[in-house]
């Protein structure tokens, strides 16, 4: 229990490794190779969610994540079929002209 004021209580329950949702990973995740350049195409959900989301990790482990979500994995799959190759692999590997680099401090 943490005290806050002297006056109201707030009650922070202990969360378990138990509590954490299950993530499910789709069957249609995979592994692709454009102009030599590979990727994973990465489609999952929580255990207790209905949609999908959809994420691209190049080689160097540079992630793509779309903010949509998905209602089926064949959709979130052929989404990042699709802008792999209208967009071309350039446009996803370190240095592509839509990576923001992460600043360390």
């Amino acid at each position: 229990m943490i005290v806050a004021d002297n006056q109201s209580c707030l009650y922070l329950p202990h969360i378990t490794e138990d509590d954490e949702p299950n993530l499910v990973t789709s069957g249609k995740s995979l592994r692709v190779v454009l102009e030599g350049y590979p990727f994973s195409i990465e489609i999952f959900r929580l255990e207790h969610e209905a949609q999908w989301t959809l994420e691209v990790v190049d080689a160097e482990g540079t992630s793509h994540v779309w903010d949509e979500l998905f209602d089926s994995d064949r959709e979130a799959r052929d989404t990042a079929i699709r802008a792999l190759e209208q967009e071309g692999p350039q446009a996803f590997v370190r240095g592509g002209s839509n990576v923001v680099p992460f600043r360390g401090r």
